[in-house]
């Protein structure tokens, strides 16, 4: 953790600093600054929920000071470990994840299908076809209406796939699109989940 606080010191002190220094508002300099100390505060917090960890603290009393669920906490500051061999995990997600779940959702919502059944990984291939994602969408359609838009997606890595879940909006109602990647960026996974219907 004292690295961590080091390095958070010394990026304040160079902002600080910056900010007196600096007559023509270098904003996108001070831009840079601000994400470093952003960074070094997350390393903080890391190192202090790898040390509360240590000392025996649950994932549910970290999530509660996080302001966010147990599993939350532990997808963000976990290290889990492969039950099949023993080794940490790699938990970075797939690079521009993000992205190809909106791009898979965009083509969902214009009714693309076949271009989103060609991204599939073979698994999916055989267990979805195209004709039958066409009719969950229209299942989904009927009883909420049009798609009217999608919010940020959340994206976390769960052991081989990166899976991602994307609000979605209904006219009348609210959905999570749940996708997985593989790290070849097929689909290894696609849910549409009724917020209505989770606890």
């Amino acid at each position: 953790m004292t690295d961590a606080l080091r390095s958070l010191k010394t990026h304040t002190e160079e902002f600080l600093a910056s900010r007196f220094r600096t007559a023509d508002e270098d904003w996108a300099g001070s831009i840079a600054l601000a994400l470093r100390m952003q960074a070094d505060a997350d390393g903080v917090v890391r190192a202090v929920v790898q040390q509360a960890r240590r000392n025996g603290v649950t994932w549910q009393v970290i999530g509660d000071a996080l302001g966010v669920t147990r599993q939350a906490a532990f997808q963000r500051y976990g290290r889990p470990v492969d039950p099949r061999t023993g080794e940490p995990m790699d938990t970075t997600p797939l690079p521009g994840a993000a992205e190809l779940a909106a791009s898979v959702i965009e083509d969902l919502a214009a009714g693309r299908w076949s271009r989103i059944t060609d991204r599939f990984d073979p698994a999916m291939r055989d267990g979805l076809s195209e004709d039958a994602l066409a009719a969950a969408w229209a299942q989904i359609v009927g009883m909420s209406g049009a798609f009217e838009g999608h919010g940020e997606p959340e994206v976390a890595r769960a052991a081989d796939v990166t899976v991602t879940n994307t609000p979605l909006s209904l006219e009348a109602g609210d959905y999570t699109a749940r996708i997985a990647f593989r790290d070849d960026r097929t689909i290894a996974g696609l849910h549409i989940l009724d917020e209505s219907r989770r606890p």
